[in-house]
């Protein structure tokens, strides 16, 4: 059995600063300081000092002078190039997919919608009776992500599935922050498309690789367009 070591202070730091830079709390060209972030973060300036670097390395942060870094402003086109990587990729992943799902594998994947389908009825009742809905989002969430990992791994290709991880535009800690940020707003965000996910376990079942990928295309672009968007100006699903 593996057990999961503790998380690092270091590994704390970077994480939060990398959520507040994908929540807009840390502005482009926002200049920042060891000492500030580590008052921010209530812990010493070691452990943000080598945040700072790991994010100076990934491009989210840049150093202007000897002590004087700020967050980065990464331009639109360098997105527009990276997001346009992560949907071929999401892509081809479904396309391998089609090819070697083992029943097994799409068993999983259909409990897993089950349960989604079940989130949903409780979160569309929480939301006509005004109560709290957090939890269950983020319940929905993790449901979701194991969709998409269980959906990696009936590719069967690890070098595949680590491409597509360093090419995504958002990590999960920013997609969850978005997607709450988003769904406070419209409680509909991001429903539209999720009849997509019946049919393409659909098409994995029937090994049809070109519906396959061509259904995650569609989800993927459309996935990313709305978490680009602030909140509020997502385009409506009569606009689709």
């Amino acid at each position: 059995m593996t057990v999961e070591q503790p998380e690092t202070l270091a590994n704390r730091a970077y994480r939060s600063v990398q959520e507040a830079i994908a929540a807009g709390e840390l502005s482009p060209n926002e200049k920042i300081t060891e000492r500030g972030l580590a008052e921010r973060l209530s812990m010493s300036p070691t452990p943000v000092r080598e945040a700072i670097r790991r994010l100076e390395q990934d491009g989210l942060i840049e150093r202007v002078g000897p002590r004087t870094v700020v967050v980065a402003d990464i331009g639109t086109s360098a997105v527009e190039d990276l997001a346009e990587v992560e949907v071929a990729l999401r892509g081809l992943v479904a396309r391998f997919a089609a090819r070697h799902a083992t029943p097994g594998q799409l068993a999983a994947l259909d409990t897993i919608l089950d349960e989604a389908d079940d989130l949903l009825i409780v979160l569309k009742q929480r939301h006509a009776d005004g109560r709290p809905v957090d939890k269950h989002l983020n319940t929905l969430f993790d449901t979701m992500q194991r969709f998409n990992d269980t959906v990696a791994a009936c590719a069967g290709n690890t070098v595949l599935v680590r491409l597509l991880d360093q090419a995504r535009v958002f990590t999960r800690a920013q997609r969850r922050a978005r997607l709450l940020r988003h769904t406070a707003v419209n409680d509909q965000f991001g429903l539209d498309r999720y009849s997509s996910h019946r049919a393409l376990v659909r098409a994995l079942r029937a090994g049809d690789s070109a519906t396959a990928e061509e259904l995650v295309l569609a989800d993927a672009r459309g996935g990313l367009d709305d978490l680009r968007r602030e909140p509020g100006d997502q385009v409506s699903t009569r606009d689709r």
